[in-house]
């Protein structure tokens, strides 16, 4: 009865048919194969859409990450957002090869510098008010904490990912150089969510 209330007013003449939403599956992948931003179809298993994968699942991570921090109210949360949204720039970038990329492509995903140094110093922000670092630090600290040091292993494979991209001239240096940075913020990170909450860092104690 529902189903057929709603085709006959939306058949009626003086009612405006109700908008579809798009469907979020497209069947242009069925067979193994995605677009780049140029208009490449390159299979799933290119090294591209590897490092687009494991910056996507940086994004996530770092995103678990903020709604941790979030809960202890944590100032640094609006860092994390940002930082999120330049991954979606970094994965813009990735997916724009330089060796098909026409100047069009280059201009709308070109990735400059500024973001490494902003970065910078955040990192030499943080480290100030950090007590000296003299032993291996394993991954704790409270939930704020450890989702940080695991945001920060997602980065370093996403910058492992995206170097090969970068020396084959694929991609921006200034991409893998953020990356790097990157995972230096969220390790320095880490530990200071673990100071500011009071939680101590497990230290590594070689096995007897």
């Amino acid at each position: 009865v529902a189903g057929r209330r709603w085709r006959s007013e939306a058949g009626s003449p003086d009612r405006a048919a109700p908008e579809r939403a798009p469907r979020i599956y497209t069947r242009t992948g069925d067979k193994g194969f995605s677009s780049t931003f140029t208009g490449e179809r390159r299979p799933k298993g290119d090294p591209i859409f590897e490092a687009l994968g494991a910056t996507d699942e940086l994004s996530s991570a770092i995103g678990l990450a903020g709604e941790f921090s979030s809960e202890k109210g944590h100032t640094f949360v609006d860092q994390l957002h940002k930082i999120q949204c330049m991954l979606q720039d970094v994965g813009s970038n990735l997916a724009t090869p330089l060796s098909s990329a026409r100047e069009a492509h280059r201009k709308r995903t070109s990735f400059s510098e500024k973001p490494v140094l902003e970065l910078e110093q955040w990192i030499d922000s943080y480290s100030e008010q950090l007590p000296p670092l003299r032993t291996f630090i394993l991954p704790s600290g409270g939930r704020s904490s450890a989702a940080l040091h695991f945001s920060r292993a997602v980065c370093r494979r996403a910058e492992r990912c995206v170097v090969p991209l970068v020396q084959a001239g694929e991609a921006d240096p200034n991409v893998a150089k953020y990356l790097n940075r990157l995972s230096d913020y969220l390790f320095v990170l880490a530990r200071y969510a673990a100071m500011k909450e009071g939680k101590e860092e497990k230290i590594y104690i070689k096995p007897e």
